[in-house]
């Protein structure tokens, strides 16, 4: 055979085995949904089913049935219920509410903070859960339910004989109190003085829900100036703002309070539809739920029990 017909073959050749190889390699990635790019070695500026990352400790909530609202209540019926302070006056007009339509019912209601009602609730010891943050993965996984009961606003607080006056601050400013790195009313167009920060201990779900929304996912200060207080009790806290403190509570807890003034942020009050400083509020059960707690979030949810609510705001 001819130099010239070896070569032609030769070329021949090697179209039809380019032709097979990338007909195999279409194949492959098409027909059978593999990318080349994520196997060992690949090169890929894209992923198939990526490993999520956790950007944060909270997860959403399993969804809480409808409970029907309760028609007959037995008499005897006790539900228990424990935690945030943010919802004590909640917890009070519907255990007053519900009380009296169904007589000889009995709601007792505990105060101890948000992480405590889950323990009592994962203990045994409670059948409710008043919260004031969403549930972390940890407590969804352990079979605990929101039910969502409002939305409230953490207000800013200091003594209505601060001479700060009626002067608002900025989210920065708010920042820099709480982390310690403004510790002078000067350095926020107030008069020279220490700023006194009273906070909330750890286990309040408002201490928690406040680092989330306020110091967005950063810690509490510890500079001199910053106090924590050993229980989760708003009462005690404004009554330490004096002419120099500064704190923070649910704002049904203090819009009437004569003796503490709220501190506008943003040139917006906690009324605003868009004040910052806003969280949700739940009652949580653990799956399944009692009859006692069936009865109790079927009343939260009906028209008595939401107008209890909104008697509280």
């Amino acid at each position: 055979m001819s130099q010239k017909n070896e070569t032609g073959t030769l070329i021949a050749a090697l179209l039809i085995t380019g032709a097979l190889l990338a007909g195999g390699y279409w194949w492959f990635t098409q027909k059978s949904g593999i990318n080349i790019g994520n196997l060992p070695g690949g090169n890929n500026n894209t992923t198939s089913n990526p490993s999520p990352t956790p950007q944060n400790t909270t997860a959403p909530n399993q969804s809480a049935p409808n409970f029907a609202p309760p028609t007959n209540v037995p008499s005897g019926t006790t539900i228990r219920i424990e935690g945030s302070t943010s919802m004590v006056q909640i917890n009070q007009a519907l255990k007053n509410n519900f009380e009296q339509q169904f007589p000889g019912t009995t709601v007792r209601t505990q105060a101890g903070g948000t992480d405590q009602g889950i323990q009592s609730i994962l203990a045994g010891n409670a059948d409710i859960a008043a919260i004031s943050r969403p549930l972390t993965p940890q407590e969804t996984a352990q079979g605990l339910v929101t039910v969502p009961v409002m939305t409230d606003a953490i207000a800013i607080v200091i003594g209505d004989k601060n001479p700060f006056g009626s002067k608002g601050l900025i989210e920065a400013q708010v920042i820099g109190i709480f982390q310690g790195t403004l510790t002078d009313w000067s350095q926020v167009g107030g008069q020279p003085g220490t700023i006194r920060v009273i906070n909330r201990p750890a286990f309040s779900g408002t201490h928690q829900a406040f680092r989330e929304l306020v110091l967005k996912g950063t810690n509490f200060g510890t500079t001199p100036n910053i106090t924590t207080m050993a229980e989760d009790k708003t009462t005690p806290m404004l009554q330490q703002l004096g002419k120099d403190g500064i704190g923070y509570a649910t704002y049904a807890q203090v819009k009437q309070q004569q003796t503490v003034r709220t501190v506008a942020i943003g040139g917006m009050t906690p009324e605003a539809p868009n004040y910052p400083y806003q969280r949700s509020l739940y009652y949580v059960y653990k799956q399944p739920p009692s009859p006692q707690v069936q009865a109790f979030l079927g009343y939260v949810i009906s028209p008595q029990g939401q107008q209890a609510i909104a008697s509280t705001n």
